[in-house]
């Protein structure tokens, strides 16, 4: 499977999914600006949503979305525990989670990333995701992870977008156990591997 993707994008998610997997993937990192992939291929013709992350798969079938693509790298580990049994609470409640990251914070950024948003726009984006940063604030009181005490999917996909926090220059310091939740999943060896693969760390 080849997995294409852009350095500190979403596409970082499945990237660390893979790495704590154990998968065995290529990867094909992709210049959004000028639609490219590093083997010289146009994106647009492999996704023509235009963005990452893609996953082709080895029959040559195209996967997209990071939320489904994050499930399917699980599933094919299942003795990982990324994520849960089929039909279990606990398979919903990473779900759950999944469908929060996704529609309240993933896209919560998306007004930030565009130049032509107007500031007064811009301040206004930056308090909803403070009010979700209180409510994942006290969801991870007590916990390591978002379900407990193991890490799944929907935290490699968390830990991706709060990265943005930097570059948005987003202060995450009122929020203590977001702060040891983003220090706790760095420190992890799949994550970390992804992260200096993707040349956000520098090499070991």
């Amino acid at each position: 499977m080849k997995l294409f993707h852009s350095p500190g994008a979403c596409s970082l998610a499945p990237h660390i999914v893979a790495r704590e997997a154990g998968l065995s993937l290529t990867y094909d990192k992709v210049d959004l600006k000028s639609h490219k992939t590093q083997g010289g291929a146009d994106f647009t013709q492999i996704n023509p949503k235009g963005y990452v992350p893609v996953l082709e798969l080895d029959n040559g079938e195209i996967l997209t979305e990071v939320s489904a693509i994050i499930q399917y790298l699980a599933d094919k580990a299942p003795d990982s525990g990324l994520m849960p049994a089929v039909g279990s609470l606990e398979r919903y409640r990473v779900l759950e989670w999944i469908g929060f990251v996704s529609t309240e914070i993933h896209k919560g950024f998306s007004p930030l990333f565009k130049p032509d948003t107007p500031e007064a726009y811009k301040t206004i984006a930056v308090k909803n995701l403070n009010r979700r940063f209180g409510l994942l604030d006290k969801a991870l009181a007590g916990h390591h992870y978002l379900t407990g005490d193991r890490f799944t999917v929907a935290d490699a996909y968390l830990f991706t977008v709060l990265r943005w926090t930097v570059p948005m220059q987003i202060d995450l310091s009122d929020y203590k156990n977001i702060v040891a939740f983003m220090a706790r999943v760095a420190e992890r060896p799949g994550a970390n591997a992804a992260l200096r693969e993707e040349g956000l760390l520098p090499a070991a």
